[in-house]
């Protein structure tokens, strides 16, 4: 599986990293994402632990609704 999405990754990098030479920020966006994708796909494949971003929004999000809460009560 890891294989596969190795493979993948380089095919996508081969086909897509010419024609973004010219444009250098397009370039190191486009590498990035490939390689943050990549190694979530590998974590997932693994069986790992992927954090949730909901759960981050909900602890920043959470002591601004317990204030609303007591301030509009």
């Amino acid at each position: 599986m890891i294989a596969g999405i190795l493979a993948a990754t380089g095919i996508c990098a081969v086909y897509e990293i010419p024609s973004l030479a010219t444009n250098k920020k397009d370039l190191w966006v486009f590498c990035f994402l490939l390689l943050a994708g990549s190694a979530l796909s590998i974590v997932a494949a693994l069986h790992g632990h992927i954090a949730n971003p909901l759960n981050w929004i909900a602890a920043i999000y959470k002591p601004l609704g317990y204030w609303m809460q007591s301030y509009f009560t």
